[in-house]
């Protein structure tokens, strides 16, 4: 290890506490670098609910291919764009998960089907209604730009949600999450989407000829999709037989009935499950001591269900797929045994409870 001046002027730029690089006792580490284990636990799904603005579907209305996306002007649909089997191209900007602003794009690839059981001339007869078979991408970026991940989905839309659907997704569809990148990566699940409100598009409905260049100058609609996803690993808070991995940033020693946090105290709790880091490391491998493996991910504390200030979260070197997270307790905690999770890019781990006094 290199000089210990220089580690903590590294960790103060990248905002992290200088004590990160104090050694924490042989058993927080050994279930740190140990917690591969975790892995083989069926992860909990987690609700993603994203919202989009300016989603243009762009229909393919004829077939002068010389034509496509010329049109700087807002366009409408001609002649047998939104007949049977008809293609169509949707795009939107995503802005928020949870809630929380992020930029990134979405984007979905349709096919007109139009199944009924009582299909008029030119629709499909089916046991089930539905709309069109597609496919959707979101790839997700921090507000900065930085990629957080891609989930994929494929599936009807149109017609009812599945059973066991999120309550929330009234607007019904049918869509299975197929994969994901970065944060993402081997989640599965499935996705709906909520109704608009009365009077709000969901999108506008453009010819195929219309310039997407000029999409957001042009406008489109919002729409909010529902994900229930169901992540490949989720973050876990290491738990040893002495309970949960939590300790006193001042010394590193553990929080307990007989040492408990005091509100407003900067606590360190160390974590598996939190996914890609910057700079990068190969699955399976340690994290380095330098530079600092910090996490990719938007990471959230919370503390009795209360947003904790998250101070820090980076690899802990050494360890594989273990991760210390620093966090200041609520200066307005209450007393007593406080609830803590970690969630990383909103997929939510198991809580804990440490004493607060």
């Amino acid at each position: 290890m290199k000089n210990t001046t220089k580690h903590h002027a590294l960790l103060r730029r990248r905002n992290m506490l200088p004590r990160l690089w104090k050694t924490v006792s042989g058993t927080f580490f050994c279930a740190v670098a140990c917690s591969q284990l975790a892995l083989a636990q069926v992860a909990a799904p987690s609700i993603l609910q994203i919202d989009v603005a300016n989603n243009v579907l762009y229909l393919q209305d004829g077939s002068d291919v010389s034509r496509f996306a010329t049109d700087p002007k807002v366009t409408t649909v001609v002649g047998h764009g939104t007949n049977n089997f008809n293609l169509g191209v949707g795009i939107a900007d995503i802005v928020a998960v949870n809630g929380q602003p992020v930029t990134g794009a979405h984007i979905r690839s349709a096919q007109n089907i139009f199944l009924s059981a009582a299909p008029i001339p030119g629709q499909a007869i089916a046991d089930t209604a539905r709309v069109a078979q597609a496919m959707f991408t979101f790839e997700i970026l921090k507000s900065d730009g930085t990629p957080i991940g891609t989930i994929v989905t494929n599936g009807f839309g149109g017609g009812p949600a599945p059973p066991g659907a999120p309550l929330t997704a009234t607007g019904g569809n049918n869509f299975a999450v197929t994969g994901g990148t970065g944060a993402f990566l081997g989640a599965r699940g499935q996705m709906e989407i909520a109704a608009n409100p009365p009077g709000v598009s969901n999108q506008r409905p453009a010819s195929i000829t219309e310039d997407p260049a000029n999409r957001r100058v042009n406008g489109g609609g919002k729409q909010r999709y529902i994900i229930q996803l169901i992540p490949m690993s989720a973050p876990q808070i290491v738990t040893t037989g002495d309970g949960p991995a939590v300790t006193h940033s001042s010394d590193f020693s553990r929080v307990t009935s007989s040492k408990p946090a005091a509100p407003g105290e900067i606590l360190s709790l160390f974590v598996t499950g939190l996914g890609p880091t910057v700079p990068p490391v190969d699955p399976g491998q340690p994290f380095p001591s330098s530079p600092l493996a910090n996490v990719n991910s938007p990471i959230e504390v919370m503390v009795n269900g209360k947003a904790a200030e998250v101070l820090g979260a980076a690899g802990y070197p050494g360890a594989v797929d273990g991760y210390q997270v620093n966090f200041r307790v609520p200066p307005d905690a209450a007393k007593g045994v406080a609830t803590i999770q970690v969630s990383a890019a909103w997929i939510t781990g198991t809580a804990v409870q440490i004493a607060v006094q």
